[in-house]
């Protein structure tokens, strides 16, 4: 498979997956999805974002050839902007989390469903930077290791897009209990995965074109991923503590992404 052909698959397959997890709102007979459900989806999802960002950006980031800096410095430094730039896009833009809880700043020409489109978006944004910033790298890094080169972004991308497809599910089915309509609910799940493409091309310029920056660029989008796990995905998918589906499907998801990125990466 030539480099351009594997990029374009790579930055596809996170829409793809994203539009096949929104048709899941023609399937399910309820407005919402269960609780029990919902944790196993957001469960599954954060664990394998976390092995995503620790195993496919930040080790290949610690591993750069750094001659300024210790490693450690750099990437503990674009690790926490990656957090900072979420936070403070959390704390400007207004949006409703799947808690309910509303946040950014206060305004009444956003309605509710926008508010809650726009916090998907903002979700989906770091995971369309990581695998952009990841075909970046591999792209930049091609002719010292051809065989290997994108073999990494291509997982990383497969990774994303596997859990795409359980949070394209539940975004569409928020939307269904809010419009009580599942073609529009449908085009809002779809639409909301459109910025990850878009990120991702964003990601892989910069990494392309700035070749010093790139374990900056690969630290940076970890942090942002690693920031919306722990910001919402992780107390979400916990509910009643008395249960751990999500738990266990956290661990799972970390387990799969964990292998994928080490036995073929």
């Amino acid at each position: 498979m030539s480099p351009i052909v594997n990029t374009i698959l790579g930055i596809s397959i996170i829409f793809i997956c994203t539009t096949l997890g929104a048709a899941f709102v023609f399937f399910f007979r309820g407005k919402e999805i269960s609780p029990k459900v919902n944790q196993i989806f957001l469960g599954f999802a954060s664990g394998i974002m976390l092995a995503a960002s620790i195993f496919s950006l930040i080790i290949p980031a610690l591993e750069s050839e750094i001659t300024y800096a210790p490693n450690w410095v750099v990437v503990a430094g674009a690790t926490l902007l990656g957090a900072i730039f979420i936070w403070a896009i959390d704390k400007l833009v207004p949006h409703i989390h799947q808690s309910k809880n509303e946040e950014g700043i206060k305004t009444n020409k956003v309605s509710k469903t926008q508010k809650m489109f726009l916090a998907v978006t903002i979700h989906n944004v770091p995971e369309g930077l990581s695998v952009g910033i990841a075909y970046g790298v591999a792209l930049a890094s091609w002719n010292t290791n051809p065989a290997a080169a994108l073999t990494g972004a291509l997982l990383l991308a497969i990774g994303i897009g596997i859990q795409n497809i359980p949070e394209g599910a539940v975004v569409s089915l928020m939307f269904r209990g809010e419009t009580n309509n599942s073609k529009k609910s449908f085009l809002y799940g779809m639409f909301s995965g459109l910025v990850e493409p878009i990120a991702a091309v964003i990601g892989l310029f910069l990494a392309l074109q700035i070749e010093v920056i790139m374990p900056w660029a690969l630290a940076f989008a970890a942090g942002c991923m690693i920031y919306v796990i722990a910001e919402e995905m992780i107390p979400d998918m916990r509910g009643d503590s008395t249960h751990h589906h999500g738990v266990w499907a956290f661990i799972a998801g970390f387990l799969i992404m964990m292998i994928l990125d080490v036995s073929l990466g």
